[in-house]
């Protein structure tokens, strides 16, 4: 097998997504107009500015590692009118020691 001649790097997701399991099946349409179909098992995946898609099971287990329930307050720190290019990242707890 060749590989390609750079180094190999480590990635990670970059956003924090609140999901939830699907236990029956699933369509809808987007603002967007794209159409999203799920299957039980599938994931229901609602993205910090609210977006929602269906992600298959095996795609989002391979990407994704739970970090507990979410909370109501969710997004607390996006306001859905702001663009895109705005938002910054959620911080919770106490502000780190300096």
């Amino acid at each position: 097998m060749n590989t390609p001649a750079a180094a190999w790097n480590i990635y990670r997701t970059r956003f924090l997504i609140k999901a939830q399991q699907l236990t029956q099946p699933l369509a809808f349409v987007d603002p967007l107009g794209r159409e999203h179909r799920g299957q039980p098992g599938d994931y229901l995946v609602e993205f910090s500015d609210g977006r929602r898609s269906i992600q298959r099971r095996e795609i989002f287990e391979d990407i994704y590692v739970a970090m507990g329930p979410a909370d109501e307050s969710w997004p607390s720190c996006v306001r859905r009118h702001e663009p895109l290019a705005s938002l910054r990242p959620c911080i919770t707890g106490p502000p780190a020691a300096a």
